[in-house]
């Protein structure tokens, strides 16, 4: 029995080995595995350097998928409208509601994924590689759900209502996983949440000593350290401008990106990912970020040193 034992522990350990699962769960070691899967870098690549050809830097069609008007993503409020009418139509089949009602709500599901993966998709092509992974696979998983749940509501507006319903359920399946890779993706990747530094929570209240402004090299941007934070700092002449150096979309050091104008107002634009911040206050010009950057009030004393504190909300 001991030898019994032993041997069942051991083909668990190789098989935790096997998937990757070093105490883990099972969901966990599979994502894990996902985000270093380069086989499909081949497909990954190219396609989301298609993605952002079609759809450039600063245009407005871009900005709108990122949700840039919104200063949220909006990605996920389009998604979570689609689920739930996903979710509603399951539970009228299970209830035996009328068809026409399950068929009407899952339509409306359909119809609200469309503008979804197009957001999706326009987030995901200006993601790191190993996020992209991740989201390429919950994108296919996605895209499962959709052609099974359009093939139920073709049965249901067909009369076969029975094989409808089967269809859709598993369709509710499939989006569960989809919606596990993407809860996977915005929590655990951090893709979607602001990356600025809190310099609310980081910064005392008042004035704090910087650097001297001769100390600045003039009409370049460089990096200053406050405490725990980076700082983009840019001298004009007398004038200086400073924001969190760590760029909201996926921080990317702003003070090694371009300066450009944009409606007569001096913008820096992210290295990385090209999200473009007005200096004054640190608004968001263009996407793919849709959290202002946050900005600091500067004063310079006679004696030359620049001072800053947390610009108030």
């Amino acid at each position: 029995m001991e030898e019994t034992s032993k041997s069942i522990n051991s083909r668990r350990r190789s098989l935790r080995e096997t998937l990757g699962i070093t105490r883990m769960s099972l969901p966990v070691g599979l994502t894990d595995r996902l985000e270093h899967m380069r086989g499909i870098d081949r497909l990954i690549v190219p396609l989301a350097k298609t993605i952002r050809r079609k759809l450039p830097s600063g245009s407005m069609a871009r900005d709108l998928l990122h949700g840039v008007p919104t200063g949220h993503p909006l990605h996920p409020p389009l998604a979570t409208i689609s689920l739930g009418c996903f979710t509603a139509t399951a539970v009228l089949d299970l209830i035996g509601a009328d068809s026409r009602s399950s068929s009407a709500v899952l339509a409306t599901g359909i119809a609200g994924a469309v503008p979804a993966a197009a957001a999706g998709i326009t987030d995901w092509s200006v993601l790191h590689l190993e996020q992209q992974r991740v989201g390429f696979v919950h994108s296919l998983v996605n895209l499962t759900a959709l052609g099974l749940y359009s093939g139920s509501l073709l049965l249901r507006l067909s009369g076969k209502e029975r094989a409808g319903r089967m269809l859709g359920f598993a369709g509710l399946a499939a989006v569960s996983v989809g919606g596990y890779l993407g809860g996977h993706l915005a929590y655990r990747m951090a893709a979607g949440p602001t990356h600025a530094e809190p310099t609310t929570h980081l910064v005392p209240l008042g004035w704090h000593d910087l650097c001297r402004l001769w100390d600045l090299p003039d009409g370049r941007p460089v990096s200053r350290r406050l405490g725990y934070i980076h700082l983009f700092v840019l001298r004009h002449g007398a004038t200086v401008k400073v924001l969190a150096d760590r760029c909201s979309h996926l921080a990317g050091p702003l003070h090694q990106g371009r300066l450009k104008l944009e409606n007569d107002e001096v913008c820096v634009v992210c290295p990385w990912h090209g999200s473009t911040f007005r200096l004054e206050d640190g608004a968001v010009v263009h996407g793919p970020a849709t959290s202002p950057q946050p900005a600091f009030e500067v004063n310079v004393r006679g004696d030359g040193v620049v001072q800053v504190r947390p610009r108030p909300i």
